[in-house]
């Protein structure tokens, strides 16, 4: 007779086949990671998930991802990669993005890092980010408005870029007034793939900027790494509010997971799914949280078993 710590485990592992992550902090990278990208892979395919999409602050990791599924098409794992308009980039530069989506970028995050909201955050909500293994240059703090607090015009190219390719722009650590006026432009513009990451962190969004994202077509990106491990900030009962507020069908959790001496992002996944099994969410809808939302964000086609959900957003 199986116990029911190893029934809830089968559980877990059953609702994870088919599973996405768009936010996996994999290596190699400035900041120390605890995996590497063909780690990550392997986890990801030992889980069954379908989809993994790895994310470095300082560059464009599309051609790491091309060539491990290239070298790896039977462990059945999409991998894509994308663009952080930081320092290293260029900042919010249109000719990285150009070429970022000619080589299949899917993603493009608007500056994390090198944005001014998180450099005016690290004596405060970002003093406990990741470091890098030396100390880099300063940043030079980014925003994606200009001197009148209008959308620059750098941005504005590098939206119609993402519009014309129908790729994900995500709001990367912009705070959440220059956010929504980014996306609203964003979305004026053609832009049908949107991201908010982790809003409760760094952002500031408060409940009515979520809804107000969603208003535009967002969707709502929380990190499991906030949840799960010693350096948890959120407690089951957040999760849950944030999950209301967003709703269910626009809310995706990923594992923004590698860094040392936290989960290995597949650990994180599995941490996540026990707590909101424990609290008593659906099984239909943890499928739209660790799967369907982000394959349907990805523009990948519905799964077997996936209740005909369609692939545009």
């Amino acid at each position: 007779m199986s116990t029911p710590s190893v029934e809830r485990d089968a559980e877990i592992a059953e609702l994870l086949v088919g599973a996405v992550d768009l936010h996996c902090h994999s290596g190699p990278a400035a900041m120390p990671r605890i995996l590497d990208h063909h780690e990550a892979l392997l986890d990801c395919a030992a889980a069954g998930f379908r989809a993994l999409l790895y994310k470095d602050h300082f560059y464009l990791g599309v051609a790491h991802a091309a060539i491990l599924e290239k070298l790896f098409p039977e462990l059945g794992v999409k991998l894509f990669s994308g663009i952080a308009l930081n320092n290293a980039s260029g900042g919010i530069n249109p000719h990285a993005v150009d070429h970022a989506l000619a080589i299949g970028a899917r993603i493009v995050w608007l500056p994390t890092l090198s944005a001014a909201n998180h450099i005016d955050q690290m004596l405060g909500h970002a003093s406990t980010f990741p470091k890098t293994a030396r100390k880099m240059l300063d940043a030079i703090p980014l925003r994606a408005t200009d001197a009148n607090g209008q959308v620059s015009d750098a941005t504005k190219q590098v939206l119609d870029l993402v519009a014309e390719a129908d790729a994900i722009l995500a709001g990367g650590h912009l705070d959440a007034a220059e956010l929504i006026k980014v996306f609203e432009e964003a979305k004026r513009r053609g832009v049908n793939r949107l991201l908010v990451n982790h809003p409760g962190y760094l952002i500031g969004c408060t409940d009515d900027d979520i809804r107000a994202l969603v208003g535009i077509g967002a969707y709502i990106e929380h990190s499991i790494c906030m949840w799960i491990g010693g350096k948890a900030r959120f407690t089951a009962a957040d999760m849950l509010h944030m999950i209301e507020v967003a709703g269910v069908d626009r809310t995706i959790l990923s594992s923004d997971l590698g860094q040392q001496n936290a989960p290995r992002p597949l650990e994180g996944f599995r941490g996540m799914v026990r707590m909101l099994l424990d609290q008593q969410v659906s099984k239909p809808d943890l499928r739209k949280l660790v799967a369907t939302n982000a394959a349907t964000l990805l523009g990948l086609e519905p799964a077997a078993g996936s209740g005909g959900q369609t692939a545009t957003a």
